[in-house]
């Protein structure tokens, strides 16, 4: 389950070459993306591939994991902007093949419905990517959301608050809720990539290998997906036990 690479960009070359590979297997493929520092060379990385072999998107399908309440698609920190710049811009994607959801909605039930039928109308998620949080959220699945959600609102906890605050200015202008995909439509992917890079991630992996399913630690309930792969680098394995840690 777990394959260790050596450094962030031999990561983010093999995560992009799995997707090249799924989109050229599959060209009407569902994709369920995620964003975050640790997505941006990994979507480079897909971008250089398809500009250098491309490939037929026009019938690819992408789906987001989450979005802040609050912001507008076009604030610089929102997760609209963020695929916007790094992969839908860059590969020409139609407004109508890719989603995520509406974080400045006026009803977020609404919304979070709308959101879980799109993907089922979709036929679901033939891939998601996901990356994990320091405390084990996926998506924005904070600790002690029952694995059997679909999309909802949801309170993020004050280290999730404090992790991104790093992309704001101060503080108070980090989103305080957010609207994620549920654990159910995760776990409903077909395949699902886990991808994490450096020391920072390196106590939440170690928690994540030696842990049994918990919806305390949300990214636990990966270890019963048929169809798993946890992609890191040496400096995220650095606590696995010493057989994992070398690069496979």
């Amino acid at each position: 389950m777990f394959l260790v690479v050596p450094t962030p960009q031999a990561v983010a070359d093999l995560v992009s070459t799995l997707v090249y590979q799924h989109i050229k297997a599959k060209p009407a493929a569902v994709l369920g993306l995620a964003t975050g520092g640790t997505m941006e060379p990994i979507y480079a990385a897909l971008v250089a591939k398809l500009q250098q072999q491309p490939l037929p998107l026009e019938k690819l399908t992408t789906f987001n994991l989450d979005e802040y309440v609050g912001l507008s698609a076009a604030h610089p920190q929102s997760y609209h902007y963020f695929m916007q710049q790094h992969l839908f811009a860059p590969l020409g994607l139609a407004p109508s093949q890719v989603h995520l959801p509406d974080g400045n909605c006026r009803n977020s039930a609404e919304e979070c419905q709308a959101y879980s039928e799109q993907i089922a109308a979709a036929g679901g998620l033939d891939l998601q990517l996901l990356g994990i949080g320091s405390n084990g959220h996926i998506g924005f699945n904070e600790p002690g959301t029952p694995f059997d959600c679909n999309t909802h609102e949801i309170e993020l906890t004050a280290q999730t608050r404090q992790d991104n605050l790093r992309f704001f200015a101060d503080a108070a202008e980090v989103p305080t809720h957010a609207i994620t995909m549920g654990i159910c439509e995760i776990m409903a992917a077909r395949e699902v990539i886990l991808v994490a890079t450096g020391q920072r991630k390196a106590d939440i992996i170690a928690q994540l290998y030696a842990s049994g399913v918990d919806e305390q630690l949300p990214a636990s309930v990966l270890k019963q997906h048929r169809n798993l792969k946890v992609i890191i680098d040496e400096d995220a394995a650095a606590l696995l036990p010493t057989h994992l840690q070398q690069a496979g």
